[in-house]
């Protein structure tokens, strides 16, 4: 599988350490799908069902008809055999404002 860029994903984020989000849950790739196809890792904001509206680093999204956020305080990069199957997509504009949330927090485009 070659995953693409905002496409969203189910991904084995076990083992963990510390604060970092568990379990097997929705992703969004974030990286180029140049580096997607010829990496063999990829860049993700795993997704979470436990609500921050208030929160700056999260962005609300529905994946798979239900409401999440996307943890962008939480980005890492995956094997991609940690990925499963692909559930959603990013629509256009959630993708643009997620860009726009990256450049914010961390300063890249």
């Amino acid at each position: 599988m070659t995953p693409v860029r905002y496409g969203i994903y189910l991904a084995n984020l076990d083992p963990t350490l510390g604060r970092e989000i568990a379990k097997t849950r929705p992703v969004v790739v974030v990286s180029l799908d140049a580096m997607n196809e010829y990496a063999g890792t990829v860049v993700v904001c795993p997704l979470t069902t436990s609500l921050h509206p208030t929160w700056r680093s999260r962005l609300a999204v529905r994946c798979a008809g239900k409401p999440a956020e996307i943890a962008v305080d939480q980005i890492r990069t995956l094997s991609v055999l940690r990925l499963t199957r692909k559930i959603d997509a990013l629509p256009a504009e959630k993708a643009a404002r997620l860009r726009e949330l990256i450049v914010e927090m961390y300063g890249l485009p």
